[in-house]
């Protein structure tokens, strides 16, 4: 998790409709860190050591459930942050592991086993256990 389960909060005490209002009324109220903000600040670090090199030794991408409006809140954050990522894919809730298959990444990290164990079939897969989905406070 990069950002704070505010949204998600939101989204599973609320549903849809209000997470979608929340995330449109807030679009430019930077979203909290969460526990993994600090680990990619330090991967954009060495990646800003590569930035204008072709063969960059890092690729970061956000693979995301959400998708309209709150696609904009996401980027503004990391844009707050200082953060650069060099792929963004704002799912809407559909499967991802098409998208990482493409990808191909390295790792990826998911706060929701839904995400983590299909992914886990085809990639290294880290379950981040923080946030809401996982009865963190």
């Amino acid at each position: 998790m990069i950002f704070s389960d505010e949204s998600e909060r939101v989204f599973q005490e609320k549903g849809l409709n209000e997470f979608k209002r929340h995330e449109a009324e807030k679009s430019d109220i930077p979203l909290g860190p969460g526990p993994f903000k600090a680990f990619l600040e330090s991967l954009n670090r060495i990646q800003n050591a590569f930035r204008f090199e072709e063969n960059k030794p890092i690729r970061t991408a956000l693979v995301t459930a959400r998708n309209a409006p709150s696609h904009k809140r996401a980027i503004k954050t990391l844009r707050h942050w200082g953060i650069h990522i060099d792929e963004a894919f704002f799912l809407g809730g559909l499967d991802k592991v098409p998208v990482l298959e493409r990808f191909k990444p390295h790792i990826f990290f998911d706060d929701q086993l839904s995400y983590c164990e299909p992914a886990s079939l085809i990639i290294p897969t880290g379950h981040v256990p923080s946030g809401i989905k996982n009865d963190c406070k």
